[in-house]
């Protein structure tokens, strides 16, 4: 892990997509994080140890998805499938598909393993999956204002995790997407999908991997939007947490809306013609009960 001293900072942005505005002040006590997602390697062990069986390996009840088609209720997760020619960028179901038996130990389908991937993050980790990790491990999931902190790597008001230039002379800095999403991926970065974590460089702060190659669960619900800076300085929100509760959720019809969680620092499959989240201020939207194979996560720990 890596010590961080904490501090102030700018949060946000009101440069890019709405739900990152507004930008706004922030102050984060001391926290180490994790140097870079965790890997198969580290999941495997925890496993191990304790036997744990992720929501992607379980049959899903009934109960908990009214209406589900009998056929659907199998154990599984959403694994990126490429076109083999330009889509609609309005419909993901062109390039998402659910497969029965896709897994953290078999990320791209049954068939897939992770032989020869020790070093890449671990994958299809639900909310609840990075969590159990993160207790057993005796640390416990960033907010997003921890993660985006050590995301800027010390840069105030800088797009990226190491300044305005995306491909400073050229060089890619993370794991995205380079081509004509989804279809066409010229991989000038070297990966078609994950990467070993370490494989770009790291940002002021030493951490690998904030950018690209996973999306990263953080602790916090989902709002369509940041507060603004308070009406005084002096209540510049410290170690700010977004609620107890999805904004946009209705305990009184669970049906309808499914928690949701903060996922920061975007993916392999962000791409500039589709996606331009890999940037600290970036952030999306899950529900906690999906996995997919282009998220992960990484932990705090906290004096």
């Amino acid at each position: 892990m890596v010590a961080l001293s904490g501090g102030a900072f700018r949060m946000g942005s009101d440069r890019h997509y709405p739900e990152e505005a507004p930008a706004h002040d922030v102050t984060v006590d001391a926290f180490s994080i994790d140097r870079h997602p965790v890997t198969n390697r580290a999941f495997r062990r925890f496993v191990r140890r304790t036997g744990y069986v992720t929501l992607a390996e379980k049959i899903p009840d009934a109960g908990d998805y009214p209406g589900a088609l009998p056929h659907m209720l199998k154990a599984g997760s959403l694994v990126f499938t490429p076109p083999s020619h330009p889509v609609s960028l309005g419909d993901h179901s062109q390039w998402w598909a659910f497969c029965f038996g896709a897994d953290w130990r078999h990320p791209a389908g049954p068939d897939s393993s992770i032989q020869g991937l020790d070093d890449h993050p671990v994958v299809h980790i639900a909310y609840e999956d990075a969590e159990a990790y993160a207790d057993w491990a005796g640390k416990a999931l960033p907010t997003e204002a921890e993660w985006e902190f050590a995301a800027r790597g010390g840069l105030e008001g800088r797009d990226y995790a190491w300044g305005d230039d995306f491909m400073p002379a050229g060089r890619p800095m993370a794991n995205t997407w380079q081509g004509i999403f989804p279809h066409f991926n010229a991989a000038t970065d070297g990966y078609q999908r994950t990467s070993p974590v370490g494989a770009f460089p790291p940002n002021g702060f030493g951490l690998s991997d904030m950018i690209g190659n996973v999306w990263e669960w953080t602790a916090d619900f989902y709002a369509p939007k940041h507060a603004g800076d308070p009406a005084k300085a002096c209540c510049i929100p410290a170690n700010l947490r977004n609620g107890d509760r999805d904004a946009s959720f209705d305990p009184a019809q669970p049906e309808i809306r499914i928690p949701r969680r903060v996922l920061k620092g975007g993916s392999h499959l962000c791409a500039p013609s589709y996606c331009r989240r890999y940037r600290p201020a970036a952030r999306h939207a899950q529900q906690v009960d999906s996995s997919t194979s282009h998220i992960g996560f990484r932990c705090v720990r906290r004096p």
